[in-house]
């Protein structure tokens, strides 16, 4: 199975999206209008070790909710991703059972060595 979990409006989602033969063979899900479910994190959390690992602070929202100053959870990142979804770092990439996370060069060279294979 190929999935990539974007958002349109996102620029570096398109680049790389793009750069992984424009998205041909992917199913491509936009957390913005298509929600992720609790299922569907729980399974790439299984795959990446935590949610802390699915989780951007680079997020506006971030420290406009001061969330900078607390102690975080492994229960309060799941829930934060799912109530709001720019607190999911993206994209995330699923490749055959493998889930890279994240926009940089050394996750999106790994992915496209993937898709050779």
């Amino acid at each position: 199975m190929k999935k990539i979990y974007h958002l349109s409006t996102c620029n570096t989602c398109q680049r790389i999206i793009g750069e992984l033969n424009n998205g041909a063979g992917f199913e491509l899900q936009d957390i913005k209008t298509e929600p992720m479910t609790g299922e569907q994190l729980d399974a790439i959390k299984e795959k990446v070790g935590s949610y802390d690992d699915l989780f951007s602070r680079r997020a506006r929202k971030y420290r406009a909710m001061g969330l900078h100053e607390k102690e975080l959870t492994e229960a309060d990142y799941r829930r934060l991703i799912l109530e709001e979804y720019t607190f999911l770092k993206r994209p995330v990439i699923l490749i055959d059972g493998e889930v890279f996370v994240g926009n940089s060069k050394k996750t999106v060279e790994a992915a496209k060595q993937k898709l050779e294979y």
